[in-house]
């Protein structure tokens, strides 16, 4: 998925001595359109949070409200480790497996294994993510495999995985210990999740805006053989953003598990549809190198609210994936016809 680009961008945007003096405006650019962008959808998010209001006040119940941050909690998760990836203009379409593989493994751990204790079931689990991410990373950049195979390829693999080990049934008996991840508030307030997708952003902001490794991950999307020519350690970054990537979707397969007290191989489904759509309707462009991490919060808000207001008015379940289709259509039309007058613009 990694465009092609005039070369008449290669020198200014991604010379890592430009960190600091003489940083040229077109390094900067990606993420100026980006923040651009993210107004706009914010100013969206607005819209639909009003128009839905209007529809059916029960949206702003505080039992609505909660289930509606604690759904975004899920898809803001899985559209963080997919926006890492898409701005190296790669993919990942493994997450919704990956939820319901991590979700079992983590279930077999607590049950089969409870000398490790829960947080140790916690972070092995984790550490199986991060390794499917380094998994990807290996086949994309050492053996020049297109990501959306090797990770299409785990998308089967793991979702089979999660029906072998447990034949189909769900593995339950977890401990309320377990549960208190899902069910815990912050402060006594903020849902767990929802907490966990904060500081989450927050710190994909910062890596993003902060670092020198935003900036390359950023050179790299734009340019990658520009990138690669300036002494960025391309490989290194691509493989960091598929371990985010696989880590994020572990998390959420953890808290899936917490929320239903079992491990299901069943859940997850199409999810990695919903990540994509997500990162791509907060301003990622599938083109790579533009896109913010809170723009995939505000994607991921998006897709919840639509879905919620779609439940609240009663619409067929079967419409749902209809409307999300719809949005990601359109997402991605606009950043192909947003792209192309910037091109033409020079």
């Amino acid at each position: 998925m990694q465009r092609e680009v005039s070369s008449q961008h290669e020198p200014a945007s991604v010379t890592p001595a430009g960190v600091g003096e003489g940083a040229s405006v077109t390094r900067r650019t990606p993420v100026a359109r980006s923040l651009l962008r993210g107004q706009g959808v914010l100013l969206a998010l607005v819209v639909i949070i009003a128009a839905t209001g209007l529809a059916n006040p029960r949206f702003f119940s505080p039992v609505n409200l909660e289930t509606v941050g604690r759904q975004i909690a899920i898809f803001g998760l899985l559209a963080l480790g997919e926006t890492f990836v898409i701005l190296t203009g790669g993919i990942d379409l493994s997450v919704g497996s990956m939820t319901a593989l991590s979700g079992i493994v983590v279930a077999w751990f607590i049950t089969r294994l409870p000398g490790i204790g829960l947080t140790g079931a916690v972070a092995l689990t984790l550490l199986l993510g991060a390794a499917v991410g380094a998994w990807h990373a290996l086949f994309v950049t050492r053996m020049g495999v297109p990501p959306f195979v090797i990770t299409l390829a785990t998308f089967a693999a793991a979702r089979g995985l999660a029906s072998v080990i447990t034949r189909g049934w769900p593995i339950s008996g977890l401990p309320e210990g377990f549960r208190a991840l899902w069910e815990s508030r912050v402060a006594g307030v903020l849902p767990m999740p929802v907490a966990i997708l904060l500081l989450a952003v927050l710190a994909g902001e910062l890596v993003l805006r902060r670092t020198a490794f935003g900036v390359h991950l950023y050179a790299v999307g734009g340019h990658m053989e520009a990138a690669r020519r300036a002494g960025i350690h391309v490989n290194r970054i691509r493989t960091t953003c598929y371990v985010i990537s696989s880590t994020t979707a572990a998390l959420v397969g953890i808290l899936i598990a917490s929320r239903l007290g079992q491990g299901n191989p069943t859940v997850g489904n199409v999810y990695e549809l919903y990540a994509i759509a997500a990162a791509v309707i907060g301003g990622v462009s599938l083109f790579g190198g533009e896109g913010t991490a809170y723009g995939s919060l505000i994607g991921a808000s998006i897709i919840s609210i639509i879905w919620n207001a779609l439940v609240l008015l009663r619409v067929s379940a079967y419409w749902h994936d209809v409307a999300v289709g719809a949005v990601i259509a359109a997402a991605v039309t606009y950043d192909i016809f947003r792209r192309r007058a910037l091109e033409r613009a020079g």
